[in-house]
């Protein structure tokens, strides 16, 4: 279990993060339709990332029996995307978006908003807590995704990169959740200034479940 701000959140290992007293499903970052927008460029690759994100996304909503969905922003790596997607892909959305009331927040890839279920919002003030998609520091109780985070530990000689959920307390980050998304390290210079390292929570993913993790154990690279 996560705790912040008061409140006790599920961190799972597809990225998503549960607020069960509320019955909330958190993600960030989904950039649907990003592989298919390389197409006008030349590349051409396989487009099956929005597919496996939205299959990923249907199994933490029947796993956590979630009324609400809050997408934090970059849902689609363009706005363009709420409009390409395949007719397979946007019947799934369909469906899923008819499961639950679902709260699209805007990034800064996706700000305008779209006409695919649910409610497109800049922010969402929601009790003592606010879910934006850019972090900032200074704000307490902000949810947040953007910087797609990551953390590198050395596990008996070795080391490991993973996606991460990071919180000092007044500020949490939510991994990308997208199939297609890079990663971060929570140690480069995107992320300095916005924690309190002294504070600092990093719990991070696995392949079947979370890893605590120790701050002092984070290297660089």
């Amino acid at each position: 279990m996560l705790r912040f701000a008061g409140h006790n959140f599920q961190p799972l290992p597809s990225g998503a993060l549960f607020w069960p007293e509320e019955r909330v499903l958190i993600v960030a970052d989904l950039h649907l339709e990003k592989l298919s927008s390389f197409a006008p460029r030349g590349q051409l690759l396989p487009p099956y990332d929005t597919g496996m994100t939205l299959a990923r996304l249907g199994a933490d909503l029947l796993r956590t029996g979630a009324e609400t969905v809050v997408a934090l922003g970059d849902s689609f790596h363009r706005d363009a995307g709420a409009s390409t997607l395949p007719a397979r892909d946007r019947a799934v959305l369909e469906m899923l978006t008819g499961r639950a009331r679902w709260l699209w927040l805007s990034g800064n890839h996706d700000p305008a908003p779209h006409a695919l279920g649910g409610e497109c919002l800049s922010y969402l003030a929601f009790g003592d807590l606010l879910f934006e998609h850019e972090p900032r520091r200074g704000q307490a109780g902000l949810v947040a995704g953007h910087l797609h985070p990551s953390a590198r530990v050395h596990i008996n000689g070795r080391s490991t990169r993973r996606p991460c959920f990071v919180n000092d307390r007044r500020l949490l980050l939510l991994p990308a959740y997208g199939a297609s998304t890079g990663t971060l390290n929570i140690l480069s210079a995107p992320f300095a200034g916005l924690f309190d390292f002294a504070s600092l929570e990093v719990t991070m993913l696995g392949r079947d479940r979370t890893y605590a993790v120790s701050p002092r154990r984070l290297v660089g690279g």
